[in-house]
């Protein structure tokens, strides 16, 4: 947020801080949450770099296309669990999960 726009905010009363302020999270529920959106986010690339669609990829999974969307957007009823064996059947690598998990810095 530009500083202009914050400080405005803050002269008509308003608090502005980060989301893990405002959800009270702890740091670890912070980096849980920032991990499953790196595997969703990194799911949805890599579903799109190979050209499958998520109809088929339900279909690798033994899933549905609406699980498989829920799974791309980030859903919290998605496990982990099935978001690495979503990329594992995509083809990933250990090193091609390694790169998805890695904070970009």
């Amino acid at each position: 947020m530009r500083k202009a726009k914050r400080e405005r905010l803050e002269q008509k009363g308003w608090r502005v801080g980060t989301t893990d302020e405002f959800l009270d999270l702890t740091p670890e529920e912070s980096a849980y949450i920032e991990l499953k959106l790196r595997l969703s986010t990194g799911l949805k690339k890599r579903r799109q770099r190979r050209k499958v669609t998520q109809v088929q990829l339900a279909e690798l999974i033994k899933s549905s296309q609406s699980r498989v969307a829920k799974m791309e957007s980030g859903d919290p009823s998605v496990s982990m669990d099935l978001l690495i064996r979503s990329l594992l059947a995509l083809g990933a690598s250990d090193r091609d999960l390694a790169r998805v998990i890695a904070p970009t810095r």
